[in-house]
């Protein structure tokens, strides 16, 4: 127990904020045209809207431009032939679901059941239809693995493996971002929440070491060393999450949306990581030291980082408990076997599960938004959009390398719907399934680090106040160097695994 409060003793530790991890960017673009109304449907969202309004709870504006894509969709666009009344009503709901996802009128679960209730009450989806996806396995095993990021912060455990890394590499500047890269590089399997990384772990050390240098947030000797090594573990974050299945929740996600339009992948877990490896490791180990040329820190040499971690360790203490029976769980091959045993040991107790909004809000809005996904493929929907776009790509006569540019760069831009239509997109013009699920789900991880909102982490590494913002734009534009290794690197790779 004296421990675990050593743990909690500034400036070991800081609180993070809660943020519910969130990738969603995507404006859809809409072309007026008259459509005949629907009163029910009509009734429907324009009573959802008023009642948030009234509720004060939402935000006027972006619940009006939520509102108003999906009513758009319903009443102004023509429905085409091939598709059904109660489709494209439910492409309506969608995509207003969506674009509050994006515009926040509402916290992300509040929405998404605002738009789950909207599909219920338009009678556009069954309530068993509508809530079925609450009982998918894949949705319940990314919560548990919430779960479980709560474990490793409890514990100590994360805190442990990454200050081992600082004590061994820390004595410059340079190596203090390596030994937090490969940390996290190592955490990140069983830590499924960035922002859980981001947050519990790595922003407490790096304000602890760069407190100690005289490097503060806020003012001119944040450059010392907290605005580089906060960069340069924001930038390696997305390369951590793209190389493990079970590194980020939205990895697994992309996965089951590709399965519900058909790209199946036997052993998901080892040929992801089989087809990330190289490419993530080269930009692991190419993140600091680029990040070290063009945006150096003033401080080169950190001769006291390791003794201030050894002193950090002694304070932790030995391995405990808790920490060893941490070590020995698979949150992939048995999470709920491996929540059980930490229940009954005492490492995780049931307050601890309630009090993980992340991996409940999480559940809300990921099972609203496969279940509609799911929805729609099963209506027709998306293998009607998925024609429309292969035949507009084939009338180009592209081959199929440059038509899967062509969608990976069209993602960048229409996030969330890519994640649904991508891989039929991409059977229809030839492109592998599987490597277009993959690419697709990479891409997704790799975004986090445009802009100080464009993920759960980037908000948490902002907010310490180590990065001013126009440098956190001007940084986010090296998200191309890791183009190269993706795409040029994991196109040979990908080739010689046999994915193409």
């Amino acid at each position: 127990m004296a421990s675990r409060r050593r743990l909690q003793d500034p400036p070991l530790r800081i609180e993070a904020p809660e943020i519910p991890f969130c990738h969603s960017e995507i404006l859809v673009p809409l072309i007026p045209r008259p459509f005949p109304s629907d009163p029910g449907f009509l009734r429907c969202v324009g009573g959802c809207a008023a009642g948030a309004s009234a509720g004060g709870g939402a935000k006027l504006i972006p619940l009006a431009l939520s509102v108003a894509i999906g009513l758009a969709v319903r009443f102004l666009v023509p429905k085409p032939v091939e598709i059904t009344s109660q489709a494209w009503q439910l492409l309506a709901i969608f995509l207003s679901t969506i674009a509050g996802l994006v515009l926040n009128p509402l916290p992300v679960g509040a929405w998404a059941f605002l738009g789950l209730t909207t599909a219920v009450l338009s009678k556009t989806l069954s309530f068993a239809s509508a809530f079925g996806a609450f009982t998918n396995e894949v949705i319940w095993l990314i919560v548990i693995s919430f779960f479980f990021a709560r474990g490793f912060v409890k514990t100590g455990l994360g805190d442990r493996v990454a200050t081992y890394f600082v004590k061994w590499l820390g004595k410059s500047t340079l190596g203090l971002s390596y030994g937090l890269t490969i940390s996290e590089a190592l955490i990140a399997p069983a830590m499924p929440s960035t922002t859980a990384r981001a947050g519990g772990v790595f922003l407490p050390i790096i304000k602890s070491l760069s407190l100690s240098a005289g490097s503060k947030p806020g003012d001119s000797s944040s450059k010392k060393l907290g605005s580089y090594l906060v960069q340069s573990q924001f930038q390696s974050a997305g390369n951590s999450s793209a190389l493990y299945l079970t590194a980020a929740a939205q990895n697994l996600l992309c996965l089951k949306l590709a399965e519900e339009v058909g790209v199946k992948i036997s052993s998901p877990w080892v040929l992801w990581f089989k087809a990330a490896s190289l490419p993530a490791i080269i930009c692991l180990l190419a993140t600091p030291y680029v990040l070290y040329k063009i945006f150096p820190p003033e401080t080169k040499d950190t001769p006291d980082a390791p003794a201030i971690a050894s002193k950090r360790l002694e304070q932790m203490g030995p391995v405990t408990k808790t920490n060893g029976e941490s070590i020995g769980v698979s949150s992939v091959v048995a999470a709920m076997l491996g929540l059980s045993v930490l229940l009954l040991l005492g490492v995780l107790d049931w307050d601890d599960c309630l009090n993980e909004k992340s991996a409940w809000d999480t559940l809300s809005w990921f099972a609203v938004l496969v279940g509609m996904a799911g929805q729609l493929t099963n209506l027709g929907i998306v293998s009607w959009m998925s024609g429309c776009v292969a035949k507009l790509l084939q009338s180009f006569s592209l081959s199929w390398p440059a038509a899967f540019g062509v969608l990976q760069a069209s993602y960048f831009f229409i996030h969330y719907l890519s994640i649904l239509c991508f891989p039929r997109h991409a059977s229809g013009i030839w492109v592998p399934g599987i490597l277009a699920a993959l690419a697709l789900a990479y891409n997704t991880n790799l975004f986090g680090a445009l802009s100080h909102y464009s993920s759960g982490q980037a908000a948490v590494y902002y907010g310490a106040g180590y990065v001013e913002l126009p440098d956190v734009f001007r940084l986010g534009f090296t998200w191309p160097l890791s183009t190269p290794s993706w795409g040029v690197v994991g196109a040979v790779w990908w080739k010689f695994l046999g994915l193409y």
